[in-house]
């Protein structure tokens, strides 16, 4: 690796930290009139268009199983979730958005479109989507890196951002990333 290749590297985590901050800031701002944190809106975006198990959807997003499972157990235990049963495992169940939960992430849509707009109309459609592409790229890069099966992560990189339940699941998952009280970007 050359100092440059190093210089790179740095630069780019230093920039995807500080903007996994940003998307986390304004995931548990559009999130929490709805009721929910950034974590919750991940989760339960996750699910939104097929239910998933708590090690797939923690594979998908690229956090801990224990980090979703606990936010699992609340979303279940407020209502926003359930558990069904999974025929492709008899332990492990799915998590699957109630009612309840598919309103709460409907109720975060306006203010969702309002900071899709803002963010477009700072980028540009153009270059708003070429970054979409060159973020999907990078994680797909890094999972093949890293060794990781980046068939459980196509077309994703993590969770539902500020626009879970506009998008596609994967969409959604791409927005995200980390848990322990954070979800959402």
């Amino acid at each position: 690796m050359t100092r440059a290749q190093q210089d790179l590297l740095s630069r780019t985590a230093l920039d995807v930290f500080r903007l996994n901050g940003q998307f986390l800031r304004i995931a548990d701002e559009l999130a929490s009139p709805a009721g929910l944190s950034a974590a919750w809106w991940q989760v339960l975006g996750a699910v939104l268009d097929a239910p998933d198990s708590v090690s797939g959807i923690a594979r998908t997003m690229g956090i801990t199983r224990q980090s979703v499972q606990r936010i699992a157990d609340r979303l279940v235990a407020d209502g926003l979730a359930d558990y069904a049963p999974n025929p492709a495992h008899r332990r492990a169940k799915l998590v699957t958005p109630t009612d309840r939960g598919r309103a709460a992430v409907r109720r975060i849509d306006p203010g969702h479109a309002l900071f899709a707009a803002r963010l477009a109309a700072e980028l540009g459609e153009a270059e708003f989507a070429e970054t979409a592409r060159v973020l999907d790229r990078l994680s797909a890069a890094m999972s093949t890196v890293l060794g990781e099966d980046t068939a459980a992560k196509s077309g994703a990189g993590s969770a539902p951002g500020p626009d879970a339940g506009n998008r596609s699941t994967s969409d959604a998952r791409r927005t995200a990333t980390t848990e322990a009280g954070s979800a959402p970007g």
